[in-house]
């Protein structure tokens, strides 16, 4: 049957495809129509498909890829096929995930005995989606589970937790579209992540498990709350903020992106709203000094420094003029960095949501000034100062006064200055700014030249200057300041003294960093502890006593579309008496975000059951802080932002001991998929290289499959046409791309084991890597190899023998020196990859041996057990150990059979090098030239040969000098 124009549908859920001709997938055999979107396969299809053509359960040759899929199954089923496994991963790994769950084995005693020394390592707080895990997940997690189980085999107190920052608008977006609550939905996602974990045989102490939206844990997220409220670091606002009517909700500026929401792309526009914020910028110091101190990636650090973005100069009040050219009292005060440039601001901008904007634009110009706010409204902040967009604006219509030199400057309004950033107002100077100059340049503006560079070298024509230099055209006897000739640096100084001495301005830190927007209209996240008096509008919080204020039952989700919070249907939840007075009193219907719960997590898994305090006193000064953490970058400025801020609030209130949550963190790189291979064609669909596809302008692009690609120097290109260069890339894992790989699926193919040790094997594990499934493979036949090398080959119906073929002789010092080799190897931090290269070269050496000594096996299976789990505590216990390997003591290296025995000596004939020869260290002159007459190579320059002499070089060289006058012409070539 040819399936070129048919209907092909491999999963219930999937949709119809009906494309003409073929696409094949990475490996794939079986036909799939061209022009195929990836999204319209499922993504466990095609890997299944690969699974069953690798292992001959579909029975397709590539001579029969036209083939009946019904013919092909018709065919299975009437002969059946035996699926031969490297070694029986199907039923160890669930026997001993079993075992660790009916024993607890990795369960952390509430009580531990505080002088061992302790290891906390955490995960950063996964949310619970419906799509479940993909195979990028596993490889932070898998990290740290390796270095858990490789403290836990060091003697150490391990902490090693996991559970669910749950709340959110993704199960809050799918209750308004099903009806379902979020909560089914949420917990229905944790149990198939627990699941996902548990499979993957990670050593979480599960009886820490904890979920942001149990009440038992929201009710100490409020508590942190009112600590914050009572120390004046939550207050409310009246604050343009970004409100996206799909959504229902404000979203803080990391949530939206090109003017859209992150979540969904929904539209957002800018909406002054009572708000509830927190006050991060009282710490912005603090969180900026005490980075120096953390062991975190250098980027991560420079990432916070720019976003928390302190800046020293000065604020400058500019006199705002009358239609007359007369001081009012009205007055712009603008901050800048740059005070020395004064002199050359020939106009000043404020922001479309300026504060005092209505009262300074004249009339003529209110119309536009109006519509110009209307539109950036509607753009997010990184739109509005993106530095490549071309610069928009609108004059005020009217004037202000520079202080220093005395001229009436234009005020314009642009959207590139944020009401939110400094006070709204800038004083430009487009000689010395770029942004400024573009902006002047368009709209005819003058520009003034203040500074010229130090080495007196030329500006280049039409740019601006923006680095520091020497002062000029500054100067104003009139209000008494002069600061020609002095230097960007001693003038800055000047100007400030000037300003405060004539009450012009005054010295200021700066920071980029706004207070953090604590308030979303959804239903599904924490309800915030605050009442208000009905009569007076008073805010109250909730007492203490009273916590956790529990979300009320709802059935309607959608939001109000005026801003007004689903929480707000809940009539009876609302109205409320404040127990103090008496008086009526309505609750706040705003809930918090979802960085809330994952502020302080880590906090209470030291003590996750405590309903008297957020964590005991004792319990918190043992295991903080974190000493690894691992996660994305993408966090870099919200989730370790925030978490670092509620620390500090804790640690000055006395809840926790230290100045700074997390340690040392680690960010994974992220796992790419597939390669995906394109090749070019031209309209009239002749194969065009990649290289020259751009000249073209339009092009067609078709999906190659991989069995259809060669590597040709550092391209790939056509196997049956070399001169057709492809375009090979891989993308980030994503549903929409068709290149999602389910771990579930690997699992049930290779095993857990083999997915974990491939994860740490791709590479290094902080830089981004490339999903291969042959490189699963690789790792699955050296697991194989292992469980042989141990264990034994199959019997002839297919199953394993019981026990081992150790045997107990005393291993010998070649044997010794490799398992030592390992050792060393294993135990250098988070560099996975090498220890398992050495745990395959150990392998490799092994099989040489004659013998497999109890003692060195025994040592390697230790060696083993943090990275392939599984396998492990099989041979652990096959080799008659009756006890987890769990707690079993790590091999450690002895220095003496580190160290290299032999030496490779160069062995040249008349100064000619010939060859080398092993030899040992402190060989003598006569046992290396003995050696040397046995080398198969240097026998035939030697033997029967007069020598002259010979000069030695312990461990360095060997050069025998022949006897030329007796030596026959043409012996030596």
């Amino acid at each position: 049957m040819n399936l070129t124009h048919t209907k092909l549908q491999p999963f219930p859920h999937s949709p119809p495809l009906t494309h003409p001709t073929f696409l094949f997938s990475s490996r794939s055999l079986l036909p799939f129509p061209r022009n195929l979107k990836p999204a319209h396969v499922s993504p466990s299809f095609l890997y299944k498909k690969h699974t069953l053509l690798r292992y001959g359960c579909f029975g397709v040759s590539r001579s029969r890829t036209r083939s009946s899929i019904s013919e092909v199954e018709e065919e299975q089923k009437q002969k059946p096929v035996l699926v031969k496994r490297a070694y029986p991963f199907d039923e160890i790994e669930p026997k001993w995930q079993r075992y660790w769950e009916q024993n607890r084995t990795f369960r952390t005693p509430n009580d531990v005995d505080t002088s061992k020394p302790k290891f906390y390592v955490l995960d950063m707080f996964p949310y619970p989606s419906g799509a479940g895990l993909h195979v990028g997940h596993p490889l932070g997690y898998t990290a740290t589970d390796v270095l858990a189980r490789f403290k836990r085999m060091q003697g150490y107190n391990v902490l090693h937790p996991m559970g669910w920052d749950a709340f959110g608008l993704p199960a809050e977006q799918y209750a308004i579209e099903t009806g379902t609550h979020p909560k089914l939905t949420t917990l229905r996602n944790i149990n198939r992540f627990r699941s996902q974990l548990k499979s993957l045989g990670f050593s979480y102490d599960w009886d820490r498990e904890i979920s942001t939206i149990e009440p038992e844990y929201y009710k100490w997220t409020q508590w942190i709350f009112l600590q914050l409220l009572k120390r004046g670091l939550a207050y409310q606002a009246e604050v343009p903020v970004n409100w996206c009517p799909a959504l229902g909700t404000v979203l803080a500026n990391e949530e939206v992106v090109d003017g859209v929401s992150e979540r969904g792309g929904h539209p957002v526009i800018r909406k002054p709203m009572r708000q509830w914020m927190l006050k991060i910028t009282a710490y912005a110091d603090r969180l900026l000094e005490d980075l120096d101190e953390l062991d975190w990636p250098e980027s991560i650090k420079e990432m916070q420094r720019n976003w928390i973005g302190r800046s020293e100069g000065a604020e400058v009040e500019f006199c705002v003029l009358d239609s007359d050219g007369m001081e009012t009292d009205m007055k712009i005060t603008v901050y800048t960095t740059r005070p020395d440039t004064i002199f050359g601001a020939t106009y000043l901008v404020v922001a479309p949501e300026y504060t005092l904007l209505s009262s300074i634009v004249s009339t003529e110009q209110r119309e536009s000034v109006e519509g110009y706010q209307d539109i950036a409204s509607r753009k997010s902040d990184l739109e509005r100062t993106e530095l490549l967009k071309e610069k928009t604006g609108v004059f005020s219509g009217c004037y202000a006064k520079n202080p220093t030199s005395g001229e009436p400057i234009p005020i314009w309004v642009a959207d590139y200055v944020l009401g939110s950033y400094g006070t709204g107002a800038i004083m430009a100077v487009p000689a010395h700014d770029a942004r400024d100059h573009e902006f002047a340049s368009k709209f005819n503006i003058p520009i003034k030249w203040v500074v010229t560079p130090n080495n007196g070298s030329c500006v280049e024509s039409g740019k601006a200057y923006s680095g520091e230099g020497i002062i000029v055209n500054s100067s104003n006897l009139k209000v008494g300041l002069d600061i020609n000739g002095l230097s960007s640096k001693e003038a800055a100084y000047k100007v400030i003294e000037w300003a405060e001495k004539v009450g012009k301005g005054k010295k200021k830190v700066n920071y980029k960093l706004r207070d953090w927007l604590f308030a979303r209209q959804r239903y599904w996240g924490e309800p915030i502890p605050v009442i208000f008096l009905e009569d007076s509008g008073e805010s109250l919080p909730v007492l203490e006593s009273e916590l956790p204020l529990t979300l009320p039952e709802l059935d309607d989700f959608t939001p109000s579309g005026t801003g007004e919070p689903p929480l707000s249907k809940a009539v009876s939840w609302i109205k409320t008496i404040d127990p103090s007075s008496g008086k009526p009193a309505t609750r706040e219907t705003n809930t918090m975000p979802q960085w809330a719960g994952s502020c302080w997590y880590y906090l209470r898994f030291m003590d996750p059951k405590n309903s008297n305090e957020l964590v005991d006193k004792a319990k918190e000064k043992y295991w903080s802080p974190v000493d690894v953490y691992v996660g994305g970058a993408e966090h870099a400025v919200l989730h370790l932002l925030y978490s670092r801020f509620w620390h500090k609030v804790l640690y000055d209130i006395g809840v926790v001991s230290t100045k700074e949550p997390f340690k040392c963190v680690i960010n994974q790189g992220i796992i790419l998929g597939e390669v995906q291979y394109t090749a070019c064609k031209d309209t009239y669909e002749n194969y065009i290289s990649a290289d020259s596809a751009d000249v073209l302008g339009e092009y067609l692009q078709e999906i190659i499959p991989e069995e259809r690609v060669v590597k040709s120097g550092e391209f790939f290109v056509l196997k049956d046409n070399p001169n057709i260069r492809l375009i090979a890339r891989a993308h980030k894992m994503s549903k929409s791309r068709g290149n999602v790989v389910n771990p579930d699926d690997v699992v049930s193919e290779y095993g857990a084991d083999s997915l974990r040790l491939y994860e740490m094997f791709m590479g290094p594990f902080r830089d981004s890597k490339t999903w291969n499934t042959s490189g699963i493979e690789g790792v699955h036949r050296f697991l194989g190899r292992t469980w042989r090398l141990i264990v034994g080959s199959p019997l002839h119906h297919g199953a394993f023998r019981d026990g081992t073929l150790v045997t107990d002789e005393e291993p010998t010092t070649e044997q010794l020196r490799a398992l030592h080799k390992c050792i060393a190897k294993e135990t250098e931090g988070t560099r996975f990859n090498t220890g398992i290269s050495a745990m395959m070269e150990f392998i490799n050496a092994a099989y040489k041996w004659d013998k497999q000594p109890k003692a060195i096996i025994e040592a390697f299976v230790l060696l083993l057990s943090p990275y392939a789990p599984h396998m492990a505590e099989e041979l652990w216990s096959r080799l008659g150990h009756p006890d987890s390997i769990a707690y079993k003591a790590f091999p450690k290296a002895d220095p003496a059979y580190l160290k290299e025995s032999t030496v490779v000596l160069p062995v040249q004939i008349n100064g000619k090098t010939r060859g080398t020869i092993q030899v040992e260290k402190g060989c003598s002159e006569e046992d290396a030239f003995t050696l040397a007459s046995q080398d198969e190579k240097l026998s035939k320059y030697l033997n029967g040969k007069p020598i002259k002499k010979r000069i030695f070089v312990p461990g360095k060289i060997l050069n025998v000098i022949l006897d030329r006058q007796n030596v026959k012409a043409g012996s030596i070539q």
